[in-house]
């Protein structure tokens, strides 16, 4: 018979943008920077329109190396005795760690506004931040969430 966790989740960093609108933010900016790209040309200002399409491709660059991040994600799954997290880099490198949960802490790290800015699991032998690209709202509700848990764990 095998044991099911106590708490199991996987984290991955939110992107608004599909591919699809990223097309259509690319084809927007174009049109409008088509608008003063134009009337630049016809003073005589030709060089401008480079510069736009330069500011078109670096839009275009960020965007998509934002969609990539979409391939990284963290695995946490709390066990009666053991604490297992697998971080996954977008370029596909795998990181697992363990740690009995009786000597962990989890470390919540907020800011002046007391908005939450960090999340890190505290060893005897040093900290490991978890869910750094989460939002400050994810941090907070996986940490109340995983919080709970890991109580549990420890009764």
């Amino acid at each position: 018979m095998t044991k099911s966790p106590l708490f199991a989740a996987l984290l991955t960093p939110h992107r608004s943008l599909s591919p699809q609108g990223i097309r259509w933010v690319i084809a927007f900016t174009c049109v409008m920077a088509s608008i003063p790209g134009i009337a630049f040309y016809a003073m005589g200002a030709w060089p401008v329109v480079g510069l736009l399409g330069l500011d078109v491709l670096l839009l275009y660059w960020a965007l998509t190396a934002s969609l990539r991040d979409t391939e990284m994600f963290e695995e946490i799954t709390l066990w009666p005795d053991a604490l297992d997290i697998r971080h996954v880099t977008k370029k596909g490198r795998e990181t697992a760690l363990s740690f009995n949960p009786f000597f962990i802490r989890l470390s919540v790290v907020r800011d002046n506004e007391d908005r939450v800015t960090a999340l890190k699991i505290l060893t005897r032998e040093g900290e490991t931040e978890i869910g750094r690209f989460l939002t400050p709202d994810d941090k907070a509700s996986f940490a109340e969430a995983f919080g709970h848990a890991l109580s549990r764990a420890k009764r």
